[in-house]
């Protein structure tokens, strides 16, 4: 797959495409549907696919300080966007420049001028140009005008507890954030597909409650935006990647306190993960955390060794979520 960042990067002698537009943050399973359909519209064609997102979020430059809670990176989307079969993974770098541009002006310069598509899929409720003044209509009928065609696609809805229930709530990166921010990571996993992931590098944390209480940590610093669940005790799984490789380490199961650490009087809010039956020292490494099931809310314990009672009775309970023997 290809990645370019910025119109500049398309190659000289660049044909037709397919293009599919968004923000896809998370590449939720309706941001799956949707790609996969300009996938198999590529295919049909013989063209290639061509999925433009944007950065920073359109929202930090049309109202600055609105940056949402981030799901994914651009790394991780353009990793899941290859997995999807897409060929070229393209940013956008959203400036107030592209922010003012009018409709007619943005298809036009964009995907007809540089992209040159032939197809444009994209959700049924996307908006386009200053101010989102362009819609699918619009979208059409400038196509007819430019010579491509546009394929709008239906949003997706499911069960959000993936008992296959019937359910009306429609998956989007909005929907997807108000889960993670309940801690409610079951939920999020249904409409990711997946389960919600963090990723950053092992740093020192303060030390309190780590080797001294028998519980070292893998701290980690996560990406500005990062979209972190609410306070609490998770079972996760932990992968690493061992320095100066390119490859991961093992996946191995973790008890991840996400807060403030209330029994030490904390105030920075922290992402701590306790790795289970290994003895490692992580730091420098980085790592991603799959968030499976959240285990209870944060609470301050009285003394170190009612929290230390608690952490045993967390390792279990991971355990037992993640189907894990010691």
């Amino acid at each position: 797959m290809q990645r370019w960042r910025g119109l500049e990067r398309i190659p000289g002698g660049w044909g037709r495409c397919v293009v599919t537009i968004g923000v896809f943050d998370g590449v939720h399973r309706g941001h799956q549907a949707l790609i996969g359909q300009a996938v198999r519209r590529a295919r049909q064609r013989g063209l290639p696919c061509v999925m433009m997102t944007f950065d920073p979020h359109p929202a930090e430059v049309v109202r600055p300080g609105s940056h949402p809670a981030q799901l994914t990176t651009l790394e991780r989307r353009a990793e899941l966007a290859e997995q999807l079969g897409v060929d070229v993974f393209c940013v956008l770098p959203f400036t107030a420049e592209v922010s003012r541009m009018p409709p007619d002006e943005f298809v036009h310069e964009i995907l007809v001028e540089r992209l040159h598509a032939a197809v444009v899929v994209v959700g049924e409720n996307f908006t386009f140009g200053h101010k989102a003044a362009g819609d699918i209509e619009l979208l059409k009928t400038l196509g007819q005008r430019f010579g491509f065609d546009t394929e709008p696609a239906d949003l997706l809805a499911g069960p959000t507890d993936g008992s296959g229930a019937d359910s009306s709530v429609t998956f989007s990166s909005t929907y997807i954030r108000a889960c993670i921010d309940a801690g409610d990571v079951e939920a999020a996993a249904a409409a990711l597909g997946r389960h919600h992931q963090l990723e950053g590098i092992v740093v020192r944390g303060a030390g309190r409650g780590g080797r001294e209480l028998g519980y070292p940590t893998a701290n980690l610093s996560l990406p500005e935006y990062a979209a972190i669940p609410a306070d609490g005790v998770y079972a996760c799984w932990f992968t690493h990647r061992r320095r100066g490789s390119a490859e991961p380490g093992r996946t191995l199961p973790a008890a991840v306190s996400v807060g403030s650490n209330p029994t030490f009087s904390g105030t920075e809010r922290t992402v701590e993960a306790f790795v289970l039956d290994v003895d490692a020292d992580f730091y420098g490494e980085y790592a991603e955390l799959d968030f499976v099931h959240r285990l209870r809310g944060m609470v301050r314990f009285d003394s170190a060794e009612e929290l230390v009672e608690q952490m045993n009775r967390d390792v279990i309970d991971t355990r037992a979520r993640l189907g894990a023997s010691g």
